[in-house]
């Protein structure tokens, strides 16, 4: 921790003067009294309404104060300071972070309070205080972990039926803050997924950060319930409910992209496991440029879709990025000239210029009947979000040879592996050999981070990880494909009712890559590593 005994400590109308200042020339305001800020309340309340982001505003605070921020990726596992109270560091908003006979390093949520707090550690504790600026959200969390011992019966609070009790716990400012402090900070880390898992004494909080979950935050377990039901509330969910799964949506503006969250609760041994599931709506992220296709794949893969009929095909795992890719090809589709429709279980991305439907089996409007009313819309282009059943199937590949360029996906772990499902599912061997266009396969690996090369670490600075990738020594995720086009041959093939391996080798004869072909060139270009991809097909080969 840093020795900031040269800290520029303001007195009270003064700091405050100057905090409004910056943040009036932030927020592009006329420089006067009549700016906002200027108290630690007030501030906080720009951060809450969205009008100022929390980084910014520490920022601020730094500059104007002198005082550091703290590096929360450099706080190791903290530890409560016996001689001092929960009641106190609650009511002034501020952590010991590290004490020692002399000194005391201090996390405080803003500099107002510090000039006070310094005369008061030194009046009682005899020791000289110096301070750091950290998140508000943060402090709080580690002070009720770590001070607040609530008995049994207190406990009992959040074990409540009552829905009101409920509501009236997730409307608790420090709860609201530590909910809207894990939506950011998923943000600020990339990631697609939250996971609130609650166990017998505490709660693991943990983000699917490129494809690996990591645990972020662990708060008490007496913080469960509330952090349950400020979820459920902002889902539009039975907050009461907790026998029974469960299924809501949050939309929420944040101060980078807006988000669209979808959420799932089902109930387990300690409570409810919650999963979040994070959707950007920048339609920036759908650039075919950027989800990993090599030349030669890429102008196979658009010889496809400039088709005007028939059907294409993306198939792999959940989570394996089917959905952006057939985003990627909507956009480029997207056209005055053309008429495009989805029919998708959810509407996971919504796109200007195309009818979107969601299905809604509880009213009868599967995929099945919404692509019946579909086919009469005169439609150029079909996204089907997923064929689940042979009517399903069917419907889309009648589509395909009646004039409609199909796009859809399958749950299967290669691309010669959709011909077998079809089948499978009951569809004639001769309709998916007059209808296919092609079978597009991928899954994803982890992109070698750009600021360390792989290595983990700042190559000014050997001992410290790198900040971009969190010391993982990679950044974002590329996909690795496998494209088989459909020829005559494998017409003929699929007509015969051929196995998968008699269907991959004539693919392959014709010049399709594997994905650990396919993966293998991403590696001789710096874009993955070879683990990766081997991490990756031998999830596949496990799957089989």
């Amino acid at each position: 921790m840093p020795d900031n005994d040269n800290q520029i400590l303001l007195a009270g109308n003064d700091l405050a003067k100057a905090v409004k200042s910056a943040i009036a020339k932030e927020l592009k305001l006329a420089d006067n009294m009549d700016a906002p800020g200027g108290t630690a309340a007030a501030d906080w309340e720009l951060v809450s309404s969205n009008k100022l982001d929390e980084k910014k505003l520490i920022a601020i605070y730094t500059e104007v104060s002198g005082i550091p921020a703290l590096d929360e990726q450099e706080t190791r596992d903290l530890i409560p300071f016996p001689d001092v109270s929960y009641d106190f560091l609650n009511s002034q908003d501020c952590l010991p972070v590290t004490w020692t006979d002399d000194t005391t390093v201090i996390a405080i949520t803003s500099p107002y309070p510090a000039a006070n707090l310094r005369h008061l550690w030194q009046s009682i504790y005899n020791c000289k205080a110096t301070f750091l600026i950290a998140r508000r959200a943060f402090i709080e969390r580690f002070i009720t972990s770590l001070y607040d011992k609530q008995d049994e019966n207190e406990g009992n609070l959040f074990d409540s039926d009552s829905e009101q009790a409920l509501r009236d716990l997730a409307k608790e400012a420090p709860i609201v803050r530590l909910v809207s402090d894990i939506f950011n900070r998923a943000q600020e880390m990339g990631a697609s997924d939250i996971h609130i898992e609650p166990t017998e004494t505490e709660v693991a909080v943990r983000f699917r950060i490129d494809g690996l979950l990591q645990t972020v935050l662990r708060p008490p377990k007496n913080q469960y319930a509330a952090i349950a039901s400020r979820i459920k509330l902002l889902a539009g969910m039975n907050i009461a409910e907790r026998r029974l799964p469960q299924d809501g949506r949050i939309e929420l503006n944040t101060p980078g992209n807006p988000l669209d969250i979808r959420v799932s609760t089902v109930p387990c041994m300690h409570g409810e496991s919650i999963v979040l599931r994070l959707l950007q709506k920048d339609q920036g992220v759908f650039d075919l440029d950027k989800v990993g296709l090599l030349d030669d794949t890429r102008k196979e893969l658009e010889s496809l879709f400039n088709m005007p009929h028939g059907m294409i095909l993306v198939v792999g795992p959940t989570g394996s990025g089917k959905s952006t890719t057939l985003y990627c090809i909507m956009r480029i589709l997207n056209a005055d000239y053309r008429k495009i429709i989805t029919i998708e279980d959810p509407v996971e991305y919504q796109l200007d210029g195309l009818t979107q439907i969601h299905v809604k089996a509880s009213i009868g409007l599967t995929f099945a009947n919404g692509l019946r009313a579909i086919v009469r819309q005169d439609p150029d282009v079909i996204l089907v979000g997923e064929i689940r059943d042979r009517e399903t199937a069917e419907i889309a590949i009648q589509a395909a040879l009646t004039g409609h360029l199909v796009l859809s996906t399958l749950h299967t772990n290669d691309a010669a592996g959709a011909i077998s499902r079809l089948i499978e599912m009951g569809v004639d061997a001769f309709l998916i050999s007059s209808a296919l266009l092609g079978v597009a396969s991928q899954r994803l690996v982890r992109r070698i981070c750009p600021e360390c090369k792989g290595t983990g670490r700042q190559a000014e600075d050997p001992s410290k990880r790198c900040r971009n990738c969190r010391g993982t020594g990679y950044k974002g995720r590329i996909a690795i494909f496998e494209l088989m086009i459909i020829n005559d041959e494998l017409r003929h093939a699929i007509n015969q009712h051929e196995d998968t391996t008699v269907i991959t080798n004539i693919a392959k004869k014709h010049g399709m890559r594997t994905l650990k072909e396919d993966g293998d060139l991403k590696v001789k270009l710096k874009l993955t590593t070879d683990s990766e991809v081997t991490r990756v097909c031998k999830l596949d080969i496990a799957a089989v």
